[in-house]
This record gives structure tokens, C-alpha cells and sequence, in this order.
């Protein structure tokens, strides 16, 4: 706590951030705020046609014409793809490794347990942990090796904190993504790299009409008291978290009931605050145990 009220604001204008899945939903919306900042951006995304329209985007909220904005397509779930990406990212900043990266490709694709198979179980850990994994390794061993300070942004959800029915092949991918960033902060302090991490609920992005076509109806039914948000508005808490230097970024008031009620080792981000979001947290746990 000490810590975080003498951390420098952190401030994206003339830095190079790199957006994995950055051609619609939250990574756009993050790549967006980023430019509209002064940033130098690259996207990265396996959808070539949605890359083109995306790139058309950012074009409208540039602020100088001397930000560099790119778009490449690769695929980021195999550990070469990942450092193919890196290299062309690269490429245009005279070789030197982007200075925060923001992963936010993915996908989730609910159903029972029962209905899995061997391909879509593969799928959906490729899609939740693979795919930011072999970013994360490849990224952080090029900032150590250049021995710059940078950030690492990963995406989770509030699946990363409490699974629930339907999330069986996608909970494990979310948790384990958690896990490796709750390890990696306490690694990356011998280098100087921040670490965060973020927790978002129900979005209303192009990936959500996805979701639901194989979500059971059960799951849809538990989920809807949640009002769910926008891929713009929940960039902003996102970036907001980003530039505070808060660890586990949740930016709505369930996500904050669950970091700070099940946050394990990951430090508070606020004591006094956080006690509230925890005691809140009990008390329902309490309730429906009743």
C-alpha cells in the first residue's frame, strides 16, 4: 500500500504498446484509448479483414501524424507465432521490444462438461491460457535480455476468481492465467517489469453473441443480474488500472467483491476499501451458505 502511493503515474504518450487481439471488442477498445493518448500502437490479430477495419479506426483518433500504428496477423497460440509476432512488432521501432503489452485475444465457448470433446477442450486452454502465455514468455524474455523496463497486461475474468456451471473447459484456462501472473509480479521485481492483470464480467462485444450460442441456459439464467458493460467502458477502467499500477484490475463493483474477497497472496490495492469489497463479499458468502 506504502508502495502505490509513491508510484508514478504511467503515462502510454510516445510508448510502444502492443494489443494482442486488437482488431475488435476489448482489444480494440484498449488500442483505441491508447492512440487517443499519444501512443504508438501495433495490433495483432488472425483476422487480416478485421485487422484492415480496425487499422481504419485508429486512424480517426490519432493526435500527430508522427504515431506509428500497425496491424499484423499472426496466430498467438503456438510459441512460434508468438515470437514471429514480436519480430515483425519490432521491426519498425529499430528492433526494440514494445514497451507495455496488452493481451487481450481470446475466446470462450460455454457448454456442459459432458458435451466436450478432445478438440474443444484443447481449444478453449489454447484460447485462454496458451494464447497469452507465449506472449508473456517471449515478451519478457526480450525485456530482461535488454534489460528495459516494461509492462505486461494480462486478461482473465471474473472466472478467473469464482467458476461456475458451463465453465468447465474455459474457468481452468482463466484461473491458470491468474496463477501465472500472480507469479510473475513477485519474479519480475528482480527486473523492474509491472505486472497486471485483468478481471472483466459480461461484455457486449462480437465474441459475447458467440459465447451465448453454446452457453446452457442455466449458466445464462445465473448471469443475468449482471449488467454486463461495454468493450469501451470497460477499456477505460482497464487502462485506468494500467496507469495506477494496480495489479489485479477490476473496475466494477462485483470484480472488486471477488478480488478482494478471494485474492489469496495478490496485494490490496487499497486496505481501507478493500476491507469493505471483502466484508461485502463474506456477508453474501455467509447468506448463501444460509
Amino acid at each position: 500500500m506504502l508502495g502505490r502511493l509513491w508510484a508514478k503515474y504511467w503515462d502510454p504518450k510516445g510508448k510502444h504498446c502492443y494489443v494482442t487481439g486488437g482488431s475488435s471488442g476489448l482489444g480494440l477498445a484498449v488500442a483505441k484509448l491508447l492512440v487517443l493518448k499519444g501512443a504508438h500502437v501495433s495490433v495483432v490479430s488472425r483476422n487480416a479483414q478485421r485487422l484492415e477495419s480496425a487499422m481504419k479506426e485508429l486512424e480517426t483518433v490519432r493526435i500527430s501524424q508522427d504515431q506509428v500504428l500497425k496491424s499484423y496477423s499472426y496466430d498467438l497460440i503456438t510459441a512460434t507465432g508468438a515470437r514471429e509476432a514480436l519480430d515483425a512488432v519490432c521491426e519498425p521501432h529499430q528492433g526494440r521490444n514494445p514497451d507495455a503489452i496488452f493481451m487481450l485475444a481470446g475466446s470462450c465457448h460455454p457448454r456442459f462438461f459432458i458435451e466436450e470433446t478432445e478438440e474443444t477442450m484443447k481449444t478453449q486452454m489454447d484460447q485462454t491460457y496458451w494464447v497469452q502465455a507465449w506472449t508473456a514468455l517471449e515478451a519478457s524474455k526480450r525485456m530482461v535480455r535488454d534489460k528495459s523496463k516494461g509492462k505486461i497486461v494480462f486478461h482473465s475474468a471474473y472466472i478467473g476468481y469464482i467458476t461456475l456451471i458451463g465453465y468447465a473447459a474455459y474457468g481452468p484456462g482463466r484461473m491458470a492465467i491468474r496463477a501465472l501472473a500472480d507469479t510473475l509480479r513477485q519474479e519480475f521485481l528482480l527486473y523492474d517489469i509491472d505486472i497486471h492483470i485483468a478481471f472483466p464480467g459480461t461484455m457486449y462485444t462480437p465474441g459475447y453473441d458467440i459465447e451465448n450460442a453454446t452457453k446452457p441456459k442455466i449458466t445464462l439464467k445465473i448471469e443475468e443480474t449482471d449488467p454486463g458493460v461495454t468493450a469501451d467502458q470497460y477499456a477505460k477502467g482497464l487502462l485506468q488500472g494500467v496507469q495506477s499500477g494496480d495489479f489485479h484490475i477490476s473496475p466494477d463493483l462485483l470484480g472488486n467483491i471477488f478480488r478482494a474477497s478471494m485474492r489469496g497472496v495478490t496485494p490490496s490495492n487499497n486496505f481501507f476499501v478493500d476491507s469493505l469489497w471483502n466484508f461485502i463479499g463474506r456477508s453474501s458468502d455467509m447468506a448463501y451458505v444460509r
